[in-house]
């Protein structure tokens, strides 16, 4: 199954169990591992983390699951959460180069439906999502 499709099946059943439980991002770790990140507005704590991966046990039959809170390097995934945290530095790793950087870092200063705007060293950008294969937050830089 593909990431997205494994983030949204994880996103559907986690709503009516946990409904304010955020995934922000499922990476794959090897062909048969899956590390979840989430958030709850209350923080995550391990009792949290047990219960998802009680409320998925019977969809991830196939894989290992890691249950994890966002940290400080948070990923951004999501117009929502890239709103969150305008104002905060972030990283955009791009999956194709743009005008020869594949990484931007800059601050947050804008982020609509469709694009993210980040004022970094070259200037001010508005990235597409479609384009971002990861952001992240970034701690204690410039």
């Amino acid at each position: 199954m593909h990431t997205n499709d494994l983030q949204n099946d994880i996103e559907k059943r986690l709503a009516s169990a946990e409904p304010e439980v955020d995934v922000l991002a499922v990476e794959r770790l090897g062909s048969e591992r899956l590390r979840l990140f989430i958030d709850h507005p209350a923080g995550v704590d391990l009792a949290l983390c047990e219960r998802v991966t009680e409320h998925l046990r019977e969809l991830l039959v196939d894989y290992g699951l890691e249950v994890s809170s966002p940290g400080p390097q948070r990923p951004l995934t999501k117009p929502d959460h890239f709103r969150r945290f305008i104002g905060r530095r972030a990283r955009l790793r791009l999956r194709e180069p743009r005008d020869g950087h594949r990484s931007y870092t800059g601050e947050l200063v804008g982020a609509s439906d469709d694009e993210v705007t980040v004022a970094a060293e070259d200037g001010v950008l508005s990235i597409p999502y479609s384009e971002i294969n990861r952001g992240n937050l970034v701690e204690g830089e410039g």
